[in-house]
C-alpha cells in the first residue's frame, strides 16, 4: 500500500478543511489570534497582500469618479435608530460606549466612569453617520451626486469566528453615494458590482457570479443588495463583495434633501457599497494547497524569490553578485503596470527549510542560484502554481518573467473556473437537492455538494428545507436569473431561478 505524499501543512484538505484552512494561515504567516477575543493580527505578509488589494481598488474607485474621506468610528445610538430596518439588522452585532472615562475603583485596578448622556456605537457600518454629514453638505440638484469612499474598520460582534472570514473587527472599504434620480443611483450600484468582479476575477484570478440578494438575504434597509459570490475548494459558498440600492430610505431617515432643477424639494437617491479583508479568506480557499498559500502574481507582495546557495565565503561573494545582478535585470521587467518585486534570501537556514517557507508563504517563483549556475549563466526556477521546476538561461528568465507570471495568474483564473464549473448543476426535484447536499460530517466534511440552480417559488416557500439542510439561497444571477421554469420543491411555476449553496 502507497503512503500518502508528505505535506507542508497538515491536516490536508481532505482531512480537515477546517483546519487546514487555519494551518495555512499560520504557515504562510498571515494573521493571529489577538488577545482580545474574537479580533486578529494582521501581520507583515498578511498586511501586503491587503495594501496590493486596497492599491488597486483605490485605483479602480478614482477611475470611476470617487474620492476618499474619512468618518467617525463613534455613531449616536440615536443615528441607527432613525432607519428601521437597518437597526433591526445591525443591533445584534452592535458594540456600545456607555462611558467616557476610567477611574481607580479603590483596590488597585480600574471602573468606568462618567457616563454619557447618549451611548455611541462602535462603526459596525456608517450609512447613517455619513447620511448625518450628506444631509448638511446637499442643499441643490448641483451638489449631486456625492462620490466617496472611505478605507476603514468596523466592528460586528461575533461569537464564532474565523481568521479573515469572520472576525469581530474587520477592515473594509465602504462606498457612499447620493444622487438625484433613481436611475442615477442604480447604475452606480450596478457599475461597483462591476469593479467588485472585475478586481476578482482580474487580480484574485476568483471567478465570481454576479447576482440579486432575495428579500430574506438583503442589506438592512436596501431596496436592492446585488453580489458577487465565489465558490471555494470545499465548495462552499463566499459572498466576496456586495453593492446597494438604498432608495429613499436612508435620506428620508436623515432628511437628505435638495432642491431640484424644477425647484421642488425632493429626497436624494442613495448607494453603498463594500468588500473587506474577508478577500484574503477567498483567495486561500480558492487558490491554496496541501503545501500552502498560493497567490496570484497581480497581488503577490513578492513576486520572485532568489536563493543563493554556495559553500564557503569565496562563493558567496560571487553567488551573491550574481543574485543583485539578476534582482536588478528582473526588477526592470513588468507585469502589466507593475515592477517586478524581487526578494533575495540569505539567512543562515538549510536550504530544504528556505525553500518550504517561502512555498507556504506562496511565492510564485522560486529562484536558487549556485556556482554551477553561473557558469551556465542559468538560474533553477519553480513555479508555486504546477509545482514545475528546470533550469532555464538568465537571458531566457528576464525576458519572459513577466509573461511567466501572466500565464500564472491565467493559470489559477481557468483551475478555479473549472472547479466551480464542475460542480454547478441544475437541479429539478427535492430528492436530487437533498441528496447533492447531503453530508454525513457536517463540520468537517470537504464535500458540500456545490452550486445548485433551481428555479422556486418563495423563500417562504423553500425555507424549511433549507434551514434543514443549512443551505441559503446566495442570489438570483444577473446572467439567467429570471427564466421561467418550475419550482424545484413544489413543482408550481416560478418566475426566477437562484443559485443555492452552503456558504461562510
Amino acid at each position: 500500500m502507497n503512503k500518502p505524499a508528505k505535506t507542508a501543512i497538515t491536516p490536508t484538505r481532505q482531512q480537515d478543511y477546517p483546519e487546514w484552512y487555519q494551518q495555512v494561515i499560520k504557515g504562510a504567516d498571515l494573521a493571529e489570534n489577538s488577545p482580545v477575543r474574537g479580533c486578529m493580527v494582521i501581520k507583515p505578509w498578511g498586511y501586503a497582500l491587503w495594501e496590493n488589494m486596497q492599491r488597486v481598488l483605490d485605483k479602480m474607485f478614482k477611475d470611476t469618479g470617487h474620492q476618499n474621506a474619512y468618518f467617525p468610528l463613534f455613531i449616536p445610538m440615536s443615528f441607527l435608530e432613525k432607519e428601521a430596518q437597518h437597526v433591526e439588522g445591525f443591533a445584534k452585532e452592535c458594540a456600545v460606549v456607555t462611558h467616557h472615562r476610567l477611574e481607580p475603583d479603590g483596590k488597585g485596578g480600574l471602573r468606568p466612569a462618567g457616563p454619557l448622556e447618549e451611548p455611541l456605537i462602535v462603526r459596525p457600518t456608517s450609512e447613517t453617520i455619513i447620511g448625518a454629514c450628506y444631509a448638511k453638505w446637499i442643499q441643490s440638484y448641483r451638489d449631486l451626486p456625492i462620490l466617496i469612499n472611505q478605507w476603514a474598520n468596523v466592528v460586528r460582534w461575533e461569537m464564532r469566528t474565523r481568521l479573515f472570514l469572520r472576525t469581530a473587527e474587520f477592515l473594509w472599504q465602504e462606498g457612499h453615494t447620493a444622487h438625484a434620480t433613481a436611475e442615477e443611483a442604480m447604475e452606480e450600484t450596478r457599475k461597483m458590482l462591476e469593479v467588485y468582479a472585475d478586481f476578482a476575477e482580474r487580480f484574485m484570478a476568483v471567478p465570481v457570479i454576479k447576482g440579486e440578494k432575495t428579500a430574506g438575504e438583503r442589506f438592512p434597509g436596501a431596496v436592492i443588495t446585488y453580489c458577487i459570490e465565489a465558490m471555494m475548494q470545499d465548495r462552499k459558498a463566499l459572498q466576496a463583495g456586495t453593492s446597494h440600492f438604498l432608495g429613499q430610505n436612508f435620506s428620508k431617515a436623515q432628511e437628505i434633501k435638495f432642491q431640484s432643477q424644477s425647484g421642488e424639494t425632493e429626497f436624494a437617491w442613495t448607494t453603498s457599497w463594500g468588500v473587506s479583508t474577508r478577500l484574503i479568506g477567498a483567495l486561500i480557499m480558492t487558490h491554496a494547497d496541501d503545501d500552502g498559500l498560493v497567490l496570484p502574481p497581480r497581488l503577490a507582495p513578492s513576486h520572485v524569490v532568489i536563493m543563493p546557495i554556495y559553500r564557503d565565503d569565496t562563493q558567496r561573494a560571487e553567488v551573491l553578485a550574481y543574485c543583485k545582478s539578476l534582482r536588478g535585470e528582473l526588477m526592470l521587467q513588468r507585469l502589466d503596470d507593475q515592477t517586478i518585486r524581487v526578494d533575495i534570501d540569505d539567512r543562515d537556514l538549510r536550504g530544504g527549510e528556505k525553500k518550504w517557507y517561502h512555498v507556504k508563504r506562496g511565492v510564485p517563483i522560486r529562484l536558487e542560484v549556485g556556482p554551477k549556475d553561473i557558469a551556465n549563466q542559468a538560474v533553477f526556477m519553480a513555479r508555486r502554481d504546477t509545482g514545475e521546476s528546470k533550469s532555464v538561461p538568465r537571458v531566457e528568465l528576464v525576458e519572459t518573467i513577466g509573461a511567466i507570471l501572466e500565464d500564472m495568474q491565467n493559470n489559477l483564473l481557468k483551475r478555479a473556473t473549472a472547479m466551480r464549473d464542475e460542480n454547478t448543476v441544475t437541479i429539478t426535484n427535492e430528492q436530487d437537492f437533498r441528496s447533492f447536499f447531503k453530508s454525513e460530517n457536517e463540520e468537517n466534511s470537504p464535500i458540500n455538494g456545490g452550486f445548485a440552480k433551481c428555479h422556486f417559488v418563495s423563500e417562504d416557500a423553500v425555507k424549511p428545507l433549507l434551514d434543514e439542510l443549512k443551505v441559503t439561497i446566495r442570489c438570483i444571477p444577473l446572467d439567467g436569473g429570471t427564466t421561467p421554469g418550475k419550482c424545484f420543491l413544489t413543482g408550481k411555476d416560478a418566475a426566477q431561478m437562484a443559485i443555492f449553496a452552503k456558504a461562510y
